[in-house]
């Protein structure tokens, strides 16, 4: 149902377990005549073979096909309101300098939300005036960077900020242009969208608070106020929870308005896409149009122009086109309530995915190395890591011979599975490699033990560690 992610429980036996659901996977993504998975032209053994597994696999041209629907969407219901839209790719579910090429080739502006998400974004050509500059808690140093690399929006999160950033502006001798991220009171969320005041939480400030902290923003001659920004949550699959935060927003819109200039508003992001056969996302065109509509009417209510819009996608733009290989180790079989379990062990987990761990997401897979003329039997496929909730897809069928060495692809795994990798248990990260009609490359360069070895400053070159030094009694450090 358009609006809310599918329960996980409405899972259903597939009546051939190696069919890739089209929308889950990458738009290139098919099956070869030896039964193996093919995305960008590239089949998913070759790829394994040659850059080792756990594997992130990206297909580019699909990166930037849907890039470039995406802005096109938002354009054009901006355009039948009589208005403007830009359209920023979310930086925080995956970036690279690769990815800032794709996306700003394909029109889009950038937003990050930390210095390292700055220097990426400048490192892969992203134009200054074309970024914008999130967080809660940006340092003082990040927020200097900010002005000085000439960032065409900083992101006011709190009253504190508002002081600091224009410190920093002055100091720069530059105007700097801002939003305030107002939280509008409507949440939405996977499994809800609840029409109700969430003040309690870290991110913005309240709606109530919208008139004054605009002035105050204005009241400073280093800042240039361009209008309020909010984000209502993640996973969304339709535009109602858009429309009744923008009605919320326009309200303290127009209160500004009526003392001086808001050229803009900013509804955010969080589109949902498709992690299972079950989900079923609205196409972005009929979001754009329901948003557009929403903002349109909301102003006529109010006897006021349409602002320029600004949006903010991310998982829509890489969360389809990656995927991730991995290397199948053990089965386990396990009984439970429902039957039999296959309990399929790979060589990656929650260093490269913590998604399942950190709440509960869902994802699908198919065996990458072969198709199987066997029934499909209930899998559930685990990490490798010294943790009982290291899981990488919950519930799925897959062939029921499903066995050691063979390959198993998770789709959908774009967005945020490489920006929340880590090293526990010293695993190193994999790397990235894009795909694109039957050509490869490393996008970002896999890690190994020596990567991890050469961070650590009690190691050596030749093996040894430094010894360590005991305080003598009686003395203190």
């Amino acid at each position: 149902m358009a609006g809310h992610a599918a329960d996980r429980r409405t899972l259903e036996v597939p009546a051939d377990p190696n069919a890739l659901v089209e929308g889950v996977w990458p738009a290139s993504a098919t099956r070869d005549e030896a039964g193996r998975l093919v995305v960008g032209g590239v089949d998913a053994e070759s790829l394994a073979a040659r850059f080792g597994t756990p594997l992130y696999v990206l297909d580019e041209g699909d990166v930037r096909a849907r890039a470039a629907r995406t802005r096109t969407a938002f354009e054009a219901a901006a355009r039948r309101i009589g208005t403007e839209a830009t359209v920023y790719y979310a930086g925080k579910a995956f970036l690279s300098t690769a990815i800032v090429r794709w996306v700003t080739e394909s029109g889009l502006a950038v937003d990050v939300c930390s210095g390292g998400e700055l220097a990426v974004a400048l490192a892969g050509g992203a134009e200054p005036a074309r970024l914008g500059f999130h967080g809660n808690n940006k340092s003082e140093a990040e927020i200097a960077a900010a002005v000085e690399a000439g960032v065409g929006a900083l992101i006011i999160d709190s009253e504190i900020e508002i002081e600091r950033v224009a410190r920093a502006a002055a100091a720069a001798g530059r105007v700097q242009r801002v939003r305030l991220r107002v939280n509008s009171g409507v949440h939405a969320s996977t499994h809800e969208f609840l029409a109700t005041a969430h003040e309690d939480q870290k991110f913005g400030v309240t709606l109530g608070r919208a008139v004054e902290l605009g002035e105050r923003i204005r009241s400073h001659p280093s800042l240039e106020f361009l209008g309020l920004h909010c984000h209502i949550g993640s996973q969304i699959f339709d535009a109602a929870g858009f429309a009744e935060s923008a009605a919320r927003l326009l309200a303290e819109h127009a209160a500004l308005l009526a003392t001086g200039p808001v050229p803009e508003l900013n509804l955010g992001g969080g589109f949902g896409i498709a992690y299972t056969a079950a989900d079923d996302p609205a196409p972005i065109e009929r979001i754009a149009d329901g948003i557009a509509d929403a903002v349109a009417e909301g102003c006529r209510a109010l006897g006021i122009p349409v602002p320029k819009l600004a949006f903010e996608p991310g998982r829509t733009i890489v969360g389809p086109a990656g995927v991730t290989l991995y290397r199948v180790g053990t089965v386990k079989p396990v009984p439970t309530e429902e039957g039999w379990r296959h309990y399929v062990s790979v060589d990656g987990g929650m260093s490269d995915n913590a998604r399942f761990a950190l709440y509960g997401a869902d994802y699908s897979a198919r065996l990458a190395s072969r198709s199987s003329a066997e029934p499909a039997a209930l899998v559930r496929i685990a990490g490798k890591h010294c943790e009982a909730g290291d899981i990488v897809v919950d519930r799925e069928y897959l062939p029921h011979d499903v066995g050691p060495g063979d390959l198993v692809a998770v789709a959908a795994t774009g967005a945020y599975c490489w920006s929340l990798s880590s090293n526990y248990n010293h695993v190193p990260r994999p790397a990235v490699v894009a795909v694109d009609r039957g050509a490869v490359r490393v996008i970002v360069r896999g890690e190994t033990i020596a990567d991890l070895l050469a961070r650590d400053v009690g190691h050596d070159a030749s093996g040894t560690s430094d010894a360590v030094s005991t305080p003598a009694e009686g003395t203190s450090e």
